[in-house]
């Protein structure tokens, strides 16, 4: 009866929680950027600490010159991120009119040579559904810069992430010893055991994926705009924000590269062939050596799971559902192997001997 009590109170409060984080998403991101910011930036602040300045001096230190160095950023590099995301939405129509017009011949050779059904059968329905989306993309395209502005209002961004990230990396010591003070005193040594465990892949993780994704982002941005790509850096850097999720940034890079690149050099194919290239040297230096030396093993999670973990996270709770969608997989697969290891040392995987 003990266990079965202690087992509904604990899933009644997680969840409470995933409850309260699903009503409050809309206004989440700063705090989670900030708690982002924080855990990522304590083990300067330990640092600094051990070299005899107080948490509160360290902290405030680190955020000030994360903050200026944000506020810097933001005046060199934003005005060209806007000027070529709204630029890019203002030529998607276009794009995909010559899209068309270059697939109905390939497309009408093809057919040919499979002797299949006459190409005006699907030329056609090919021609309605991109006439359909370059109708449809300048709006769709105008509502997610819109939102996405919106979202990411950079006034709050400013003003609440550097408090959040400030306040929780100078009580850091003080939140834990008072978390601690709250664990069941019978558990508290095996939920120690597993937070531990949980920081570790955490740490490893979130410190290594950013740092995976920043060279990413600095190397595709920089080598499209060399190429003289249009909306390079756009795509560049897009390409690299998102390469926390395995091979989404190649993905969402190459494509989107490619077929500015087919629209911008046709028939200049050596031109086109660079581009490519960028995003599979990119990729191979990524899986080869920038992820074994920086992340390796430390999430311990497959990756068709991590991509799930995104999709989901982002139709729960959106933008910040996807924030937090690797660290919440990283978390649940810690605990699953813990659960899987007391289950095959429990009698119900042993079997309980008769007599």
């Amino acid at each position: 009866m003990a266990l079965r009590r202690e087992t509904v109170f604990w899933l009644g409060v997680l969840g409470g929680l995933a409850f309260l984080l699903w009503l409050l998403s809309p206004i989440l991101l700063p705090f989670v950027l900030g708690m982002a910011l924080g855990y990522l930036l304590d083990p300067v602040v330990e640092w600094l600490a051990r070299l005899g300045l107080s948490r509160t001096a360290a902290s405030g230190l680190l955020i000030v010159g994360a903050f200026l160095g944000g506020v810097v950023a933001l005046i060199t590099v934003l005005p060209a991120i806007i000027g070529q995301t709204v630029d890019f939405a203002r030529h998607v129509p276009e794009l995909l009119g010559a899209l068309r017009d270059r697939l109905q011949p390939l497309v009408a050779r093809v057919l040919a040579d499979v002797q299949a059904t006459p190409a005006g059968d699907l030329t056609g329905p090919l021609s309605q559904v991109i006439d359909k989306a370059t109708d449809r993309l300048p709006g769709i395209a105008g509502d997610l810069v819109g939102r996405g502005l919106a979202l990411v209002n950079v006034l709050s961004l400013l003003a609440i992430t550097p408090l959040v990230a400030f306040y929780l990396l100078r009580d850091w010591p003080k939140i834990v010893a008072e978390i601690d003070d709250w664990l069941p005193r019978a558990s508290a040594p095996t939920i120690r055991a597993q937070i531990r465990a949980i920081d570790t892949v955490l740490a490893g993780f979130a410190r290594g994926s950013a740092t995976v994704c920043g060279l990413l982002a600095l190397f595709y941005g920089i080598a499209l705009s060399a190429v003289g790509l249009d909306f390079g850096l756009v795509i560049g850097l897009t390409a690299g924000a998102v390469s926390f999720v395995p091979y989404l940034g190649f993905i969402v890079g190459l494509t989107s590269s490619v077929g500015v690149a087919l629209y911008q050099f046709w028939p200049d194919w050596m031109r086109v062939a660079i581009v490519l290239a960028i995003f599979f040297a990119g990729q191979i230096v990524s899986d080869y050596v920038l992820v074994p030396r920086l992340v390796g093993e430390r999430i311990g999670l497959h990756p068709l799971w991590v991509i799930f973990g995104v999709f989901a996270g982002g139709a729960l709770f959106g933008f910040v559902g996807v924030l937090l969608s690797v660290p919440v997989c990283a978390v649940i697969g810690v605990l699953t192997r813990f659960a899987i290891g007391r289950y095959k040392d429990s009698d119900l995987y042993r079997g309980v001997e008769a007599g």
